[in-house]
């Protein structure tokens, strides 16, 4: 039997949409986080994150979205731990829904004015979105987030096009590592990707760890983005990408 294509749901928020009224959705822990950062966007990118997480499951699991909680894992210090070594003590990770919403499987990333969620029934997913920054040291950050093959294939770019490449790289292998629950801890290097400029796909995966199968796209937010989505499955996937009117209304609800 043909199984249908898998259709992970993606809504883009522009930090415009924060409002005041949003943070009673979040819980305690989630509030006094958003209270410590000093910068109003690294406040709205925080609180849009989350309230949209919540709104975006309640609706799914027909609850209310006060009753959506998420336990926090982290395969990385589940491995540190197993090998003998301490996991770090504050809860970190990738948020998994409990409750009402058990069996859901959710993503975040934000940069710059955007916040993306990913919302899928029952198979992991990870999602990146980079702002693309020429003001950063490229060649430095090259050296420990490129494995040696994509950093060959970078460094035959010109330089008008290693700045955007560089970015798409990191969004595609962010964007696997999330989803496996590895996170940037995991390592950047040792995750293989194609080129920026051909289709995605990962190409390989060294030192434990890798997924049974992997499905990854780019996705559009202008030439000043660059984002990646990561599907853990070998079935077809067809992303159903929310537009602005389906986001302002989840927001007001």
């Amino acid at each position: 039997m043909t199984l249908p294509p898998l259709a992970p749901e993606v809504w883009w928020a522009h930090t415009s949409s924060a409002a005041d009224r949003l943070s009673d959705l979040l819980d305690e822990r989630e509030r006094a986080r958003g209270d410590r950062f000093l910068h109003r966007a690294d406040r709205d990118r925080h609180l849009l994150a989350r309230a949209m997480s919540r709104l975006a499951l309640a609706e799914r699991a027909g609850c209310d979205p006060r009753e959506v909680a998420f336990e926090l894992r982290c395969r990385s210090c589940d491995e540190k731990e197993r090998a003998g070594a301490e996991r770090d003590a504050e809860p970190h990770g990738k948020p998994h829904p409990t409750g009402p919403a058990g069996g859901w499987e959710i993503s975040v990333s934000h940069s710059g004015e955007w916040v993306v969620l990913v919302v899928s029934e029952g198979v992991p997913v990870g999602v990146d979105v980079e702002r693309v920054s020429a003001s950063r040291d490229l060649g430095g950050l090259a050296a420990y987030t490129l494995s040696d093959t994509e950093r060959e294939a970078w460094e035959g770019l010109s330089e008008a096009e290693r700045t955007g490449a560089f970015f798409g790289y990191w969004a595609r292998k962010e964007a696997l590592l999330k989803a496996t629950g590895l996170g940037l801890a995991g390592g950047l290097r040792r995750v293989t990707v194609s080129p920026p400029h051909t289709g995605a796909r990962l190409l390989e995966w060294t030192g434990g760890g890798d997924p049974e199968a992997a499905w990854l796209t780019d996705l559009d937010r202008g030439e000043e983005y660059r984002a990646a989505l990561a599907v853990l499955t070998d079935r077809p996937v067809e992303p159903v990408l929310h537009p602005p009117s389906a986001v302002r209304d989840l927001l007001r609800r």
